[in-house]
């Protein structure tokens, strides 16, 4: 399972958002593209990128940031934010980015997600994020009447490569993944599960890692890794292993600077 960095992008900077609220924003560092250097020298083999600004505005806004992120590091990108159309997708996968992430436009527009994932085999990937159950459009700013794994059998259906899964109420808050909707989710499709928001811990990776089996190939960290609550490196050896002994005693212990 690959445990994949987060740098949420807002006017430029590396942020986290508290359960998707833009008011409720933390700057953790002005120059993200240190940010993804460092997280590639700590292990990363896979990055996500998300323009919190694209998402909020329905259109790419942090495109420059995003280009030089990905010209500047050697593992792959992926990204996703106010992508509502072809010309958006496109000209994202032309900077470089290994995968366009599709959300608002998964329920809006089911035939575009069609369309791409024919003319960009393997790099169309459906982020569906989850408010109690239904999926959350716009940004976060507004919730459809579709549940989650509804959407997620549709999408596997239409081609998408894998689904990104956040659960609303645990992003940014340090409070576990939400097993039993991973569970869920993973058995009802037959594509790979990304898991994303409230990962706090060794423990919590570990807790999806036991999800490998089902399809749950991935795991996003976001703030636990900028606050030092999980060291990133030891987490990549750890979940590569699987092994919870190969952890050091002083795990977690060191911030990002």
């Amino acid at each position: 399972m690959e445990v994949i960095p987060a740098i949420d992008l807002l006017e430029g900077k590396c942020v986290r958002l508290y359960q998707g609220d833009y008011d409720r924003s933390q700057v953790f560092n002005e120059n993200p593209v240190e940010v993804a250097r460092h997280w590639v020298e700590q292990g990363a083999t896979r990055l996500h990128l998300v323009d919190l600004d694209g998402a909020k505005q329905g259109k790419s806004v942090n495109l420059n940031v995003i280009e030089l992120i990905t010209a500047a590091i050697p593992i792959p990108v992926q990204v996703g934010g106010g992508l509502r159309d072809r010309s958006a997708v496109a000209n994202l996968l032309n900077l470089g980015v290994q995968r366009a992430i599709l959300g608002t436009v998964a329920v809006e527009q089911p035939e575009l997600v069609t369309q791409l994932a024919q003319e960009f085999p393997g790099q169309i990937v459906v982020g569906i994020d989850a408010r109690n159950g239904l999926v959350a459009t716009r940004g976060w700013l507004e919730t459809s009447a579709v549940a989650a794994t509804e959407l997620a059998q549709r999408m596997a259906q239409q081609g998408a490569a894998a689904i990104i899964y956040t659960d609303i109420h645990r992003d940014g808050t340090l409070s576990g993944p939400n097993l039993p909707a991973l569970r869920e989710l993973a058995n009802a499709i037959n594509i790979p599960v990304i898991a994303s928001g409230g990962v706090s811990c060794l423990t919590d990776l570990l807790s999806l890692l036991a999800l490998e089996p089902l399809g749950v190939t991935g795991a996003i960290v976001g703030r636990a890794i900028y606050t030092g609550d999980v060291d990133l490196k030891e987490a990549v050896q750890a979940v590569g292993n699987g092994r919870l002994q190969d952890v050091p005693s002083d795990f977690g212990s060191s911030t990002f600077a």
